[in-house]
């Protein structure tokens, strides 16, 4: 499918028609949380082995993750005769809280009285935030420099992680909190409608966490270097959404001696599911051009006087936000195996089994790793060895 028509304008416009994907209502009701598909026999916990070759990897992607000190920026600011509503700045979280913190831009979007409205970017958040003006009535424009797949949430792990990156522990204030959790639910909760659709773009994998020294954790560890602690929220405001987990002892698994924890988890598969949103945004009437902004003042071009932010890491130049901060990933892509719907996450390297391709990535020792790296050209080495380390469960 091609999301750009040729012109030889500019800007090159897309329209869609058709019948626009309900999503359903959404409630403050809790849902009910799918139970880990434990493979058991006899007690025993059997999965297919994992083909885990540096042979078969297919490419090794790096995003840049938006990271801002104090979360994401919602704000609202004046420029000129135009309002803009900012939606970025959510670290490793885009994915996971987009439904929750468009429903924020949003609502402030339509406070201001205007019915057409422009949106900048189109990830995560710009998908999702101009899904959301349709649904209240707004007519709605995407201004983007790249579509997906080639923008950096199409880079992402594609897992369930609201609270990744999501600011540092010192601002993780009461009022916050309630904020980081309104989202959260919000989101969740819209996630749970898309399950089981065509191309399964969301869907529920059993996780496992290995350890080698008895005990299972999933918690990597705090920065010791004096630097400050990354917010944990979701533990604790989110503790009724967690399947309650399952210990196996050492030889009741694949993994001989070591220790075993799992759980259930919500992932993404985000090529199914970015083409679903693109698809949908577009059927509703959605329009997307394609168009490069430089500065605040290109904004002045457009004809819509509200426009929401969700350039992500572009907002750092597009508007001198130095508080962003990138955060490198590093995924090893491989090819599909399809009898494989378990992850696993061992010496601080985790696998997803998403649909759209195995997924390897080196997390490293705590959330720091990557931090304030831009670089974006791929490290075969920390790619070999990412595979290397699962592979090694399974010699």
């Amino acid at each position: 499918m091609s999301y750009v028509a040729h012109s030889s304008e500019r800007r090159r416009v897309l329209t869609g028609a058709g019948a626009a994907l309900l999503l359903g209502a959404l409630s403050g009701c809790r849902l009910p949380v799918p139970a880990p598909r434990v493979a058991l026999s006899a007690g025993r916990l059997q999965l297919p082995p994992l083909r885990a070759d540096i042979d078969r990897v297919t490419a090794i992607t790096v995003c840049t993750r938006p990271f801002r000190p104090e979360g994401p920026r919602l704000d609202v600011e004046r420029l000129g005769n135009q309002t803009i509503v900012h939606n970025y700045g959510h670290g490793g979280s885009g994915w996971s809280l987009s439904w929750g913190s468009s429903a924020i831009a949003t609502d402030k979007a339509l406070a201001t009285g205007e019915r057409e409205i422009a949106v900048l970017g189109c990830g995560a958040l710009g998908l999702t935030s101009g899904l959301l003006l349709q649904r209240a009535g707004a007519r709605v424009t995407i201004y983007a420099k790249d579509l997906p797949p080639n923008v950096r949430s199409s880079l992402a792990t594609g897992v369930w992680s609201p609270d990744s990156r999501i600011c540092l522990e010192q601002h993780a204030t009461p009022p916050f909190k309630h904020l980081w959790e309104s989202m959260a639910r919000r989101s969740w909760q819209t996630y749970q409608t898309l399950l089981g659709l065509p191309g399964e773009p969301v869907e529920y994998f059993d996780e496992y966490y290995v350890s080698d020294e008895g005990a299972s954790a999933s918690d990597r560890d705090s920065p010791t270097d004096g630097r400050p602690a990354f917010a944990k929220l979701e533990r604790e405001l989110l503790e009724d959404f967690a399947p309650r987990p399952k210990d196996f002892p050492p030889r009741s698994h694949p993994f001989g001696a070591r220790t075993v924890r799992g759980t259930s988890r919500m992932m993404f598969n985000i090529s199914a599911y970015a083409r679903m949103l693109v698809s949908d945004f577009l059927a509703g009437g959605g329009k997307i051009e394609v168009v490069e902004f430089h500065s605040p003042t290109d904004l002045h071009a457009l004809r819509q006087k509200t426009i929401i932010n969700a350039t992500g890491y572009g907002a750092r130049a597009l508007f001198g936000d130095e508080s962003v901060v990138p955060v490198r990933g590093q995924l090893t892509r491989m090819i599909p195996q399809p009898d494989i719907h378990y992850g696993l996450v061992y010496r601080n390297v985790s696998f997803v089994p998403r649909r759209d391709g195995l997924v390897f990535q080196a997390m490293g020792e705590n959330d720091y790793y990557g931090f304030g790296d831009d670089t974006t050209v791929p490290d075969r080495a920390e790619a070999e060895r990412a595979v290397k380390t699962i592979a090694s469960l399974f010699a």
